[in-house]
Parts: structure tokens; C-alpha cells; sequence
């Protein structure tokens, strides 16, 4: 997969590209991970990229000029010429979840566009932007937490980086998948097996990987129930272990 990041802050994102397990993605040759600055598509002296709101308004507003051309640099023009699939991070974009994370790790290029200021010009997206995506109910200073929570949550469903391709299969809100998809995972436990009083339960330490699977199955099941009850609407075929 490759991915592009639009933003005026690219120097946030070099370390991020060279930790933990995206950076080994990176090494490997699994994910490309490019953060563009905006400014570099200006055309004037002042490397501009935002102006004042028409029909005036606290704050600023990203100029559509510089953002449209890094956007049709990195992707094409919107339509059926198209190289990539644009996003743009913003809090009106519909709610980024595990379910969009699966779909978007099937695209083999993805743009991330970081908003800042008051937003971008409507005509951005209109003209060169595929989806708005929003990562919570909370507005950020910028689009750039954003893109790292969706560029982690994508890339780590990429065959090859993690290490064990069953993590990425049994985990909170994985769709249906496994046979506890969708629910939050159970606890979790390692050695020692006391701890402070503390004990590991003893079916994990059975052996008996049946029980082990039931119980992670209960578990998961009573604390999805307890915390994102939610989640269990509409889910068929699934009772209360």
C-alpha cells in the first residue's frame, strides 16, 4: 500500500514512519508512507494557504488552489481517471471504525488530506476529495492525529505486518471474522500467574484450548455487554454465552 499525506506540519509524521511495526512495514517494502507539504504547491511568495472567510467569521480557511493541486498531483482528478482514494480528515466526515479500517486496507493508495484552521474551502471537496472521515466527536487542532490514527489502524490490517496474522483477527470490534467478531476483546493475561494476589484464571492455564476459546468467548461477550452494549444490536446468529 502507499499512502500520501497532505499537510503543512510533514516534519510530524517522519518519526511515526520509522517506529514500531509501521516503520518495519516501511523498511520491508510493505507500506510507502509520504507526507507532502502543502506549501510547496503555493504560487505565491508568501507560500499561502489560507485566507479569510467569505461573509467573515472567527478564524481562517484553507485556500482551495494549493490543496486541489497537491491533491490532483498525488491522485489524479476526481472521476474515473482516478490513482487513489482521497480522504479528508474532518469532524463532519462520517465515523472512522474498524469496519472503514477494513475497507480501506483493501485500496492499494490512499491521499490523507489534514485539514487546519476553521476547515478547508468547500470547493476542495467538491472538486478533489473522495470522503471525509471523522475520528471522533471532538475537533483537533488539525487533521494530522487524525491521519496517524487512521494510517495505524489501516496498515496494521496489511498482510505481513504484524507478526502474527491472528492479532489483527480476534481483536475489539473485528468484523465477523472470528466467531467473537465485532465484540471488545476479553482481559488479557501473561506471566506471573500471581500477581499481588492476583490470579491468571486457571482455564487459560488448562491446556484445554476448547474451554480457553469458550471462555474468551464469555468474557468478550460480558464485557461488551457491560460497556458498548450497542455493539450488540442487530448481531444474529449470537446469544448471551
Amino acid at each position: 500500500m502507499r499512502i500520501d499525506i497532505v499537510t503543512i506540519f510533514p516534519e510530524l509524521f517522519a518519526p511515526f514512519r520509522e517506529t514500531s511495526l509501521l516503520g518495519e512495514a516501511c523498511r520491508r517494502g510493505r507500506v510507502e508512507l509520504e507526507a507532502h507539504d502543502l506549501r510547496e504547491y503555493t504560487t505565491d511568495r508568501h507560500r499561502t494557504v489560507d485566507d479569510e472567510p467569505y461573509g467573515g467569521g472567527p478564524g481562517m480557511v484553507m485556500k482551495p488552489e494549493p490543496l486541489v493541486a497537491a491533491i490532483e498531483a498525488l491522485a489524479g482528478e476526481k472521476g474515473e481517471g482516478r490513482r487513489a482514494r482521497v480522504l479528508l480528515m474532518d469532524p463532519q466526515g462520517a465515523r472512522f471504525d474498524q469496519r472503514k479500517a477494513e475497507t480501506l486496507a483493501a485500496q492499494p493508495h490512499l491521499v490523507l488530506v489534514c485539514g487546519r484552521y476553521e476547515g478547508v474551502d468547500q470547493r476542495v471537496i467538491d472538486l478533489a476529495v473522495d470522503e471525509e472521515i471523522s475520528i471522533g466527536d471532538y475537533v483537533l487542532a488539525g487533521g494530522e492525529s487524525a491521519a496517524l490514527v487512521v494510517v495505524e489502524a489501516v496498515t496494521r490490517l496489511l498482510p505481513g505486518v504484524v507478526g502474527n496474522p491472528e492479532s489483527p483477527v480476534t481483536e475489539s470490534f473485528q468484523p465477523t471474522r472470528s466467531f467473537r467478531g465485532g465484540l471488545l476483546e476479553g482481559p488479557q493475561y501473561t506471566r506471573p500467574a500471581r500477581f499481588r494476589d492476583l490470579e491468571v484464571p486457571e482455564v487459560l492455564r488448562s491446556g484445554h484450548h476448547a474451554e480457553i476459546e469458550r471462555w474468551r468467548h464469555e468474557q468478550a461477550f460480558a464485557r461488551t455487554e457491560q460497556r458498548r452494549p450497542d455493539l450488540l444490536k442487530g448481531r444474529t446468529g449470537d446469544t448471551k454465552p
